[in-house]
């Protein structure tokens, strides 16, 4: 059967998207990982709030724009951790990010700890929250309540700093079973596509003209 683990977010919704392209992409791994303009300014961005939270740098006039939102963040009250790693095994257990027996991997921008209370944060440096999924919030708890046993409440946040703009949430330890059936679900769905070796590509608006896959019948190129 194809591996489709270690799974993240981003490949569930790469997936759910088309499974034709994960196939190409993560599978057969023949979608070469550009280095945009977007993602440069976002691992920019992402390295000057890690610097500023975690060490004190101050924000550059570049990023002047983030200072109030960030400012808030790194005096709240709790241990402040940037870029944490984590994993999960297929027992949901913690395990480290690049343990043999690692089943899924979520990476988190900036964790606060405060006793049985968590927060964790994810900066996104797009210019409208509209679309926001807070997918990405619920496995980013779910992994701290396993890497954190004392964590029982967890205050989670998409926070876009361009239109200075948060989408929050909140997860209790209760809540874990009702989000691990929706997730197991998801992952599910990709790992019957792998054992049927089904990978059935998904039309969509991205398919004319940002779609890698030329040998695609939707692809805007034929």
């Amino acid at each position: 059967m194809t591996k489709v683990w270690p799974w993240s977010f981003s490949k569930i919704k790469d997936f759910e998207q088309c499974p034709k392209q994960y196939y190409h992409k993560h599978i057969l791994k023949e979608v070469p990982f550009v280095q945009t303009e977007a993602i440069l300014y976002g691992n920019e961005f992402h390295k000057m709030a890690e610097d500023f939270v975690g060490k004190d740098v101050p924000v550059p006039a570049k990023f002047s724009f983030a200072s109030k939102a960030l400012t808030s963040l790194k005096d709240r009250r709790g241990e402040k951790l940037c870029e944490i790693k984590m994993g999960l095994t297929e027992n949901l257990e913690a395990c480290d990010f690049y343990a043999s027996d690692v089943w899924f991997r979520g990476i988190a921008d900036l964790v606060i700890l405060d006793g049985e209370e968590a927060t964790v944060v994810d900066y996104k440096t797009g210019k409208s929250a509209k679309y926001a999924d807070k997918g990405q919030l619920e496995l980013m708890a779910l992994s701290l309540m396993a890497r954190y046993p004392q964590v029982k409440k967890v205050r989670a946040g998409l926070l876009f700093v361009v239109c200075n703009d948060l989408v929050k949430d909140t997860y209790m330890e209760y809540d874990k079973s009702k989000l691990w059936e929706k997730w197991l679900g998801k992952y599910g769905q990709m790992e019957t596509a792998a054992k049927e070796d089904m990978w059935n590509a998904r039309p969509n608006g991205l398919c004319r003209r940002y779609c890698p896959i030329i040998e695609c019948v939707h692809n805007g190129a034929n």
